[in-house]
């Protein structure tokens, strides 16, 4: 029962990022004089977990890792091995990396940027009888070789979810009594 709802978790999840990827909404901020086809190899640490779900920042992070795979653009490191270096390194948060624990990271790994960040809300809203996913995550991706920021994101989606529901719900309602 609790690997269905963490599978669910996770589709629902995806669906709402492809979703909403398409839409307005994330602060981001890429770095213009970066030649991304240097990075061929990746490293996505594990997210912090900010929430009361104790499984969102692995949820979350399969869901990157996933996703970098299927862009085909750079290969991705086992978590498992990033985990190690982290331990290696004695670090138990990302949220205190410094450039020397990113260049360690990148020598150690065998990668040319890192993937870190942390998700601040994970869960359902609901409203009445309707719920709908509620995500908020930070995703950073920094160089290995200088510690510079390549880009970042921040993604939050709750409200915009709830309304598009209801008006599908209304809509539908509709043409059933008519």
């Amino acid at each position: 029962m609790r690997y269905k709802k963490r599978v669910l978790r996770i589709v629902i999840l995806w669906v709402v990022l492809i979703t909403l990827g398409c839409s307005g909404g994330p602060s981001f901020y890429i770095r213009q004089d970066i030649d991304f086809s240097y990075i061929k190899k990746v490293a996505v640490l594990p997210l912090e977990n900010l929430t009361t779900d104790r499984f969102a920042g692995e949820n979350i992070s399969r869901l990157v890792i996933s996703e970098l795979l299927a862009s085909g653009l750079c290969d991705v490191v086992i978590p498992g091995e990033a985990l190690s270096v982290l331990n290696t390194l004695r670090l138990k948060s990302t949220q205190a990396l410094k450039a020397e624990h990113i260049k360690a990271i990148g020598s150690a790994l065998g990668v040319q940027a890192v993937i870190f960040g942390s998700v601040e809300k994970f869960g359902e809203v609901r409203m009445g009888d309707i719920s709908a996913p509620e995500v908020t995550i930070t995703l950073m991706m920094a160089e290995t070789d200088g510690f510079e920021d390549i880009w970042w994101i921040t993604f939050s989606k709750q409200k915009e979810i709830f309304i598009q529901i209801v008006r599908k719900y209304i809509k539908v309602s509709r043409e059933l009594l008519e």
